[in-house]
């Protein structure tokens, strides 16, 4: 990891979802290079315990990705606090999730996408005059599954379909920033044993818990290609990290293609387009 983790002390990054799992194990790799990290979560409580364990140059933020009004609050307090973010990495996932956001979404595509998209609207000119700043999206290997209809995103559903959103969002970010000292890129964990699936069934919960174990995936191991686009000088906008063993489940981060659906210019636009209808946000780019 030494040779391509580099980090400015003092930068600022914030993470979504980084009081457990690899959004934690994420943030104290960040604090441990003498970044100044934000934790943004639901849970007010859980974030204070982490930032505890974590220890000094780290601040929490309550952040509901399931309720646009407080994703506009936290970026509102976000910005009041910060007057540059050199690193937002969009870490924060729900899976296995039944019912519907504050807004009337699907949970998963709500959670996963439609409050990542706002909260990155919302704070994107805070990064956008800062030099090798980041944006940063994690999806998954189960964005390969995931179908969407722009033109109906209250019928979107499911993690796959969150999932797949989350490339499209990056990719069309990254053609959104060229030129601008701002850049956007995707990673993906691999397997990973977090509690993600915890409101999954036993059975699935089981069997993802225990490839992820089977290939030494833990926590740790799972947030290193995040930390990778996130950190490698020479990784560039729009790319896409992922493990680089069998089936990208294990192996260290690398490189990693994603499905053609996600590449596909058209439905980029249209995502984007119908995300800023969605959540009622403006974009600086």
């Amino acid at each position: 990891m030494n040779e391509w983790f580099r980090l400015e002390r003092g930068c600022v990054a914030v993470v979504t979802g980084a009081n457990t799992g690899i959004g934690f194990e994420t943030a104290r790799a960040l604090a441990d290079r003498g970044a100044h990290v934000v934790l943004a979560c639901r849970d007010p409580k859980k974030a204070q315990d982490a930032a505890r364990r974590i220890g000094p140059g780290t601040e929490v933020i309550r952040v509901d990705l399931a309720s646009l009004d407080s994703v506009r609050e936290a970026a509102g307090e976000l910005r009041a606090r910060h007057d540059r973010i050199d690193l937002l990495i969009n870490n924060a996932g729900v899976t296995g999730v039944s019912g519907r956001t504050e807004d009337g979404f699907e949970m998963q595509f709500g959670v996963n996408h439609l409050g990542h998209f706002a909260w990155t609207a919302l704070l994107l000119d805070r990064l956008l005059d800062v030099p090798g700043s980041r944006v940063v999206t994690v999806s998954s290997i189960g964005h390969r599954f995931g179908r969407i209809d722009p033109a109906d995103l209250r019928a979107a559903s499911g993690y796959p379909a969150s999932k797949l959103a989350n490339l499209l969002f990056a990719y069309e970010l990254a053609k959104r920033l060229r030129g601008k000292e701002t850049v956007s890129l995707a990673a993906h964990p691999g397997g990973a044993t977090t509690d993600i699936f915890r409101y999954s069934s036993p059975v699935f919960r089981g069997v993802n818990l225990a490839v992820a174990r089977l290939f030494g995936r833990t926590p740790e191991m799972g947030a290193l290609p995040t930390l990778r686009a996130a950190t490698d000088p020479s990784a560039s906008n729009g790319e896409y990290y992922g493990p680089g063993g069998l089936f990208e489940i294990g192996g260290y981060p690398e490189l990693v293609k994603s499905s053609a659906r996600s590449h596909d210019e058209s439905l980029q636009k249209q995502l984007w387009e119908a995300s800023l209808e969605a959540t009622g946000v403006g974009c600086p780019v």
